[in-house]
Order: structure tokens, then sequence, then C-alpha cells
């Protein structure tokens, strides 16, 4: 609330908060105190923007009311405060130097894409940026990819070595240039500089840019250094160079990104609705997911098997300047496979001198890597798949108070949260915790967030999971005097609950591929009874073996055959099911063996698994090259037999068991166990009479959702609950959400989905978070 102003000149002492260092802010507060002719000062602290302002009573009510709406637009003012204090006689208004104040903090920007007005001058031959790769402003540019502390500004960023020229020293410090405390500035004279080099040495060209198109268009694989770290290239038209480049990455079927120069081009060879162009051009610049048109002029392999292509503009001048002389070119993350992505040019000469045939390097120093966002749009909304570059570090905003608390989130698609007050910091995408140079990525991502944030938890969450790399930091990590233990699915539905701002118990279903349970099973497939603190398992798919363990998730023909001899016992083998005669006999009798006598199998209630199982069974699918694989194309056959309209209901039984409860995490008297044998059944039925696999695929779909709602229908009547909160990975499937949020609708039911944070694992670390905060008791 904003206090009264006295008659007279009067002068107003005003704190924002939020995004307001490195957009324009200062320059901006500059000008539009000078437009309604108010005197003082604006500086930048480590904990926002500080303004004093003096002048007129009406004057001063038309800055403090029309501030917000007219800030730049790359702001975001979360609050203000303001007082008034008896005026002082300023006679000018000045921009001071940046202050420091010990342990506050404000939020930063991200890296945003590059504005319309550099790529003007990019492409202007009478501007003195003509063609430099680095050109930037307020407006866009490299933010939390460079920066190393707060407050933000240069000598805190990567661009500290570089000196500014006269002519940009004078844009910095002229408050009516666009480039005003630009920190990032640079030019052709005192910037950053690019060169191009082979698996020897330097080569020695005038124009490597120009340079490099003419090698993308021989066919040739370049590793380019960009924002948040380096990129694979090839031409996305050429099916040698893209099957060459998924040969030495040794990446059989996973779909490549596409970069394309402009929308129009997309528009040739994808479907995009208005909210996907809406994220295509937006400031954040993600890799949105788009259905394919068929036929395409984009190469086979890019993304074999799969109903959309990844699709991303150009976002730095340096991949404007590159896309001028391309249709659309493959940009993959530059790496050796299931580590992060490389950032400096020393590692890119060692580590992709295998897969790349030439270098783009430059030296602004990438301080902190980042990975191309990933979207899709579903019911007209942006969800993520992966939240990294354009959208990293934005808070969550609670709606409580939290303790700062470290959430080390689970081992695939790592991310770790932060908190700070009523702000969740989820870091950008860190990757599966499976090797030493992820987990230092791990450790470097935690040290500059609570430097940035200015934090020092003493509270520290991780998953149960015993043998995670991040359950094992958790537990070592010097400095915390409180460690939690949170269940995985427990958080995946807390994660969904705090994005959504819900309270109260919420009936969780939380659907994925594998989650420790605390009777040591792996779950996947659960209906939890769920608030912040604890919850409830109240339903979940019947237990069977995982024939194994890891291995069924590559080989989904295993875990198929589990449900295959749960359905017809010793006379399995005589099903016409393909994979019986596509995998070798011995391995088909070995699996039996050791799913008979529970070797290396432990139980699981895992969805996905089921997801995987069908696609096996129906012919889809037995082995995946990459994970989910087999789900997702079992997705796109299902969409295929949705415009058949036929929604017929597979038959499964929900049985009602008596369980005591060995856990504290939760009590309850019965559990509903949900078997899908009969489906099984049916489906290879459906399979031994010809019905065609996509009618399959979308009657298993409807079956699945209707099972949701048939489970909640029940908990609704019994436990008054009617909020339904959906997470895990399974529920990247927009064809089962898209079912689940209608049927839901329809029985009136509050649906919640993710969109903020991913409903993979990538959201996990927000669900521990605030379940640890529930758990301390702690407000502020």
């Amino acid at each position: 609330m904003i206090p009264s102003i006295t008659e007279g000149i009067t002068r107003a002492k005003i704190f924002v908060y939020g995004v307001v260092q490195g957009v324009g802010f200062r320059p901006f507060v500059d000008r539009f105190a000078q437009e309604n002719h108010l005197t003082g000062w604006v500086l930048n602290s480590s904990s926002g923007v500080e303004i004093e302002v003096e002048g007129e009573k009406s004057d001063l009510e038309l800055f403090i009311k029309g501030f917000a709406q007219a800030a730049p637009p790359l702001s975001l003012i979360t609050h203000m405060e303001v007082s008034y204090l008896p005026p002082i006689g300023h006679t000018s208004f000045i921009i001071k130097k940046s202050i420091i104040k010990k342990n506050n903090f404000t939020l930063i920007s991200p890296d945003v894409a590059v504005c319309r007005e550099c790529l003007e001058e990019l492409y202007d031959p009478h501007n003195r940026r003509y063609h430099y790769p680095f050109i930037n402003c307020t407006n866009c540019g490299p933010r939390y990819t460079i920066i190393k502390d707060i407050p933000y500004d240069r000598q805190n960023t990567t661009m500290e070595k570089f000196t500014m020229c006269s002519a940009c020293a004078k844009e910095y410090s002229d408050t009516n240039n666009r480039r005003f405390h630009a920190q990032p500035i640079a030019c052709w004279d005192c910037g950053p500089k690019i060169w191009l080099e082979d698996l020897e040495k330097k080569i020695k060209v005038t124009d490597p840019i120009k340079r490099v198109n003419e090698l993308l268009a021989q066919g040739k694989i370049i590793a380019i250094k960009g924002l948040g770290g380096f990129h694979l290239v090839c031409d996305g038209q050429n099916e040698k160079a893209v099957q060459n480049l998924r040969e030495k990455k040794i990446r059989e079927e996973k779909p490549f990104a596409l970069m394309v120069k402009n929308l129009q081009d997309i528009q040739t060879f994808c479907f995009v609705s208005k909210e996907e162009e809406a994220s295509l051009s937006s400031p954040k610049s993600p890799i949105v997911l788009l259905k394919k048109k068929n036929p395409s002029l984009i190469a086979p392999s890019v993304a074999p098997k799969s109903r959309h292509f990844g699709v991303m503009l150009p976002y730095t001048p340096l991949h404007s300047l590159i896309m001028e002389g391309h249709f659309a070119l493959v940009m993959t993350s530059g790496n050796i496979s299931h580590e992060p992505i490389v950032i400096s040019n020393k590692e890119a000469g060692q580590k992709l001198k295998g897969i790349a045939d030439f270098f783009l390097f430059h030296n602004r120093k990438i301080y902190t890597r980042s990975d191309d966002s990933v979207v899709f749009v579903n019911q007209g909304k942006e969800s993520l798949l992966r939240r990294s570059r354009g959208y990293c570090p934005l808070p969550i905003h609670l709606s409580f108070p939290c303790s700062e608390i470290l959430a080390c989130g689970a081992e695939l698609k790592n991310t770790i949260c932060l908190s700070r007050e009523k702000n969740a910091f989820v870091s950008q995408y860190i990757g599966d915790l499976e090797n030493l140079e992820t987990f230092r990525f791990f450790e470097h991502t935690v040290k500059k967030m609570k430097r940035v944030l200015k934090v020092n938890p003493q509270i520290i969450a991780y998953d149960m999971h015993p043998d995670y790399f991040s359950t094992k930091f958790a537990k070592e990590a010097p400095g915390f005097t409180r460690r939690i233990p949170v269940q995985h699915h427990h958080a995946h539905i807390a994660g969904c609950m705090a994005e959504n701002n819900l309270s109260g118990k919420v009936i969780g279903i939380s659907w994925d591929g594998t989650g420790y349970g605390p009777d040591d099973c792996v779950w996947g497939g659960e209906f939890l009874i769920a608030d912040y603190s604890s919850f409830e398992r109240i339903a979940h798919f019947c237990y069977l073996p995982l024939p194994g363990g890891h291995m069924a998730i590559k080989e989904p023909y295993r875990m198929a055959l589990v449900y295959l001899m749960e359905a017809f016992g010793d006379k399995v083998l005589k099903q016409k099911i393909a994979f019986f005669h596509q995998i070798d006999k011995k391995t088909i009798w070995a699996i039996q063996e050791t799913i008979t006598k529970r070797i290396n199998s432990p139980l699981t209630s895992s969805a996905g698994r089921l997801f995987e199982s069908v696609a096996a069974i129906v012919g889809l699918r037995n082995k995946n090259s990459y994970e989910g694989q087999s789900a997702i194309e079992l997705e796109y056959l299902a969409s295929l037999g949705q415009e058949q309209k036929k929604e017929v209901l597979y038959p499964y039984l929900i049985r009602v068991i008596n369980k005591k409860s060995e856990q504290r995490e939760f009590e309850q008297s019965f559990t509903y166990e949900i078997d899908v044998i009969p489906m099984i059944r049916q489906i290879v039925m459906d399979v031994q009479n010809g019905l065609p696999s996509p009618i399959m695929a979308y009657r298993f779909h409807y079956t699945m959702a209707m099972i949701c709602l048939d489970i909640c229908m029940k908990i609704r009547k019994s436990r008054k609950i009617n909020t339904v909160a959906l997470s895990g990975g399974v529920f990247q499937n927009r064809l089962l959400t898209s079912l689940l949020l209608e049927k839901f609708n329809h029985e009136h039911f509050n649906c919640f989905i993710h969109q903020r944070v991913p409903a993979n694992d990538g959201g996990i670390s927000l669900g521990q978070l605030v379940i640890a905060n529930a758990k301390t008791g702690n407000t502020l």
C-alpha cells in the first residue's frame, strides 16, 4: 500500500524488487523522472533498485502511479516499498554507482533472445556493429550465463576482461541510449571475437561465418559456441550429414532440434498455432515441439518415428548470421552422451573432436552452462519439458513463506531448488547424475545459486533413494543442521501444488517410470491423498516383477513378458506376439527364469513401464534407444487411432485390500489395487484378430484415463476431496492429459497440471523444497 502524499514539494524513497537489473531499469527511471519534472537519484543495490525522487505532489503522484505500467518490457516488479520524507533540495536527477548490501539479493534476468532493434542494426551496412555477432542492448543478450555475482555490473560478469572502447563507453554512459548500462555492450573494436578452427589448427579466414556456411552446405559438422554452451550443427536437409552426426554422437533415434530462419519457413513443414507462435517468438526463444506436415523438406533422420519436430528461431546475433545461408540447421547439444553441454573452448576441442569437423569459437567466457529450454503447447497453454535458458533463474512465487532450504532433486533430469522468503528458485536443467562431469555441474550450480541468492540454507532435502548421487551429496554435505528425505511421488505432487498455489489436501496422481517407495519397491503408478507435509497412498497398480531392473527400461519387452506371463501363465509362449519371434528364445527363457525366481527383479507399480509394455505387445518397439521412446511412439500411434472416434474401454479390475501401514509417511486402512491383466488379455486378442495398432493404442490411452477417473470418483465419494493434481513423466503425454482434463472437467473436478516446471523429474526439486519446509514447521 502506497502512503498518501502531503501537499507541496515532497521527497519519496522507493525500493523496487524483482527482475530490475540488466533490463534497462535505471535509464528508464532516469527518463521517467525527468519527464515528470522530478529530481533525485537511482541506483542498483544487492536487493534491487533504490530510487529517491523529489518534486511537486502532482508530479510525484503521476510518477508513482505510472511507474509499473511504463517499466521496461523485460522487467518484472514483484513489489515496491514507498516512504515519504521532507525535501532536501535535489537539483537534478542522476544515476549513482551500485552499492552492495550484505545478505541482500535481487532477482536476476534470464538470458534474452536478440531484440528487433539489434537485428536491424546487425544488418545495416552503415551501422558500426554491422554483422557483429555479439551485438546486444539493455533489452536483449546474455545475462544469467555470464553473471558471477550480484549486483549485475560488468565487473561481476565474464565481460569484465573486455575494456570498452570510447564509442561503447559513450553509449554506456548516455541515459538516452538503448545501451545505457548494458553490461555486455561490445563492438568490433573492443568486444569478443570469433574464429574458426579445424581439428589441427586455426583457419585463417577473413569471414569465419561465411566459411562456416560453406562448410555446412558441404555436409560438415560444426561445433558452434553459443550462449549457454556449444551446439553440434549440420544441415537439417542433408540426410547424409544428419546420419553422420547420429553415428558420431552415438544417438541412434532420439530427435534432433532444428533452428530455422523465420516463422514463415517453419510453417512450410510444421503446423503452428497462435500459442506456439507466441512461444517461438518470445524473448525466451525455447525449442517448441510442433506437429509435422507431410511431405517435408527436412531430412528423415532428424526426427524419425516422431509426430513432432523440435524447432527454435535464432536467439543470438551469431545464430541469425549463420541462418542467413540456410533453411534449417540441426542444433543439438554439444556434449558426449550423458555428459553436460560443453562450455569452454578447450573442453570442446578435447571432447567434441571425434564428432565435429570444425569449431567456431569465441572468447566470451560462459560462466554457467544452460541448455535450450523445450516446451509444448497443450490445451492452448505452454508446458515445459526442459526448463533452462530463457526461464532460469526466475523464481516460482509461493503462496507461503519458506525457510532457506536446498533441495537436491532426483537422479534423472536433475535440477536443484533453493528458497528465499516466498520464492523458490529452480535451477536450470542439470541432467542425469550418472557421471562425474554432471555431478561437478550440480555442485557448481549449488555454489553459484547460493552466492547470487545470498542464502546459506541449514536444511537440505533429498530423494529417499539411497543410491542417488544427489542423496549421497545431501547426506554428506557439511553445514546442514537438518537433512530431510522426501518420497519421490510425494515430491511430484507437491511440486504441482506449489506452482498452482494449492493448499489443503489433493488427490495426487503421480505416474512415471521409477521412484523409490518406502516399502523398498519401485513405485510409479500412484494415487495419493497429499498435502505439503504428508501423503497417504490410496491406490496403485498391482505389483509385478521388473526383470533386470534398469535393463527393463532399455528393453521394454522384458516387462511386457511379465504382463503376458501373468495373463496367460504356462501358455504365454503360444500367444502370437511379434517379439517372441524377434528376440532369441534362449533370452526369453532366461528372462522367464529371472521372473519366476525373482532374480534381480524388484517389484514395481510403474505406469511408465505399462505404457512401454503395451508398445511391445502391439508390435511397436521392443527396445528403447532413449528414455521413454516406446511410450512416445505409442502416443503418436494412439493419436492416429483417435481419429477413428471409437472410445472403447478395455477391461480392468479395482480391488480393495486391507493393509497395515509400515511407513511413518502415511496411514491407511485400505488401498485400491488396479489390476490391468484383463486389459492385457484383450489387447493380445485384438493383436491376434488383426485390429489396427492405432486403434489398440488409442483404446489403451482411453482406458488409462478412465482408470484415473474411476479411482478419483471413489476417493471423492469417500474422502470429499475434489481437487486433482497430475504429475510425473507420463503426463508429458499430451493425448492422455487432454483426455483426463476433459473427463475431470465433465465430472466437475478441479484438475491441475504443470506449466512452469516440468511434469518429469525436472520438477522434483520444487516438491522436495516445499515438503521440507512444511516438515520443519518454520515460517518467516
